[in-house]
């Protein structure tokens, strides 16, 4: 059946390895609130959008938040976020060589991540933007995040590409769930979270190696 329609790739916890570096303000906001951060309810966040995060983060310390308070958690959330990446964002193992493979085969690529535009676009500068054809951000399909299929369904269609034909590269839970909904083939490469086995998903325990070719036997 011959190579994917396009590569579609996550980014946090997949290419960039910072989902530990979230861990700085979440932790730090939940302490704010007065309350502590379990590592069940971070690790439930995992892949997921602010909404979901900032939800998950006021019910964890049993507070009910306003709207106001939700817009000014995010916004504070926000900036130290972006301090915490300007600091250092660490490409995962191989994921920058695999990124670099793939492009150069020429098939097109899309990245699909919940994060905001904002910090997609501090992460791009490391990652480098001129290897993606697109790029959907969490923000931009808002109440339709992961573990929906609209992500990649929006990412497929952008670049005129069969979903079912699409190979998707992701870390989470929740991530490889919006994927498996589009109808991609997965690779999945488990980082801070463990991802159960099913349908239409390969796991490798890196990127290291991974080039077009082992994209294309995922689906053939």
């Amino acid at each position: 059946m011959g190579r994917p329609a396009a590569v579609l790739w996550d980014m946090d916890g997949t290419l960039l390895d910072s989902e530990k570096l979230w861990d700085i303000p979440l932790y730090e906001y939940a302490e704010k609130l007065g309350g502590e951060l379990s590592l069940k309810t971070r690790q439930a966040m995992v892949g997921t959008n602010v909404p979901t995060t900032l939800s998950l983060l006021f019910g964890e310390v049993g507070v009910t938040p306003t709207q106001d308070d939700l817009s000014d958690a995010a916004a504070w959330i926000l900036r130290r976020t972006e301090e915490v990446f300007r600091s250092g964002l660490v490409f995962r193992p191989g994921a920058q060589e695999a990124l670099r493979s793939v492009r150069a085969s020429g098939v097109p690529m899309a990245l699909v991540t919940s994060t905001d535009r904002a910090l997609t676009e501090i992460c791009l500068d490391t990652i480098g933007r001129e290897l993606f054809d697109v790029t959907v951000c969490g923000d931009e399909v808002s109440g339709l995040n992961k573990p929906l299929p609209e992500p990649y369904l929006r990412a497929a269609r952008l670049l005129g590409a069969d979903a079912e034909r699409c190979v998707a590269i992701e870390d989470s839970p929740t991530g490889v769930a919006s994927a498996v909904a589009a109808g991609c083939t997965v690779l999945v490469i488990p980082c801070d979270v463990p991802v159960d086995a099913g349908e239409r998903r390969v796991f490798r325990s890196s990127l290291e190696g991974v080039e077009l070719a082992t994209l294309a036997d995922l689906l053939n």
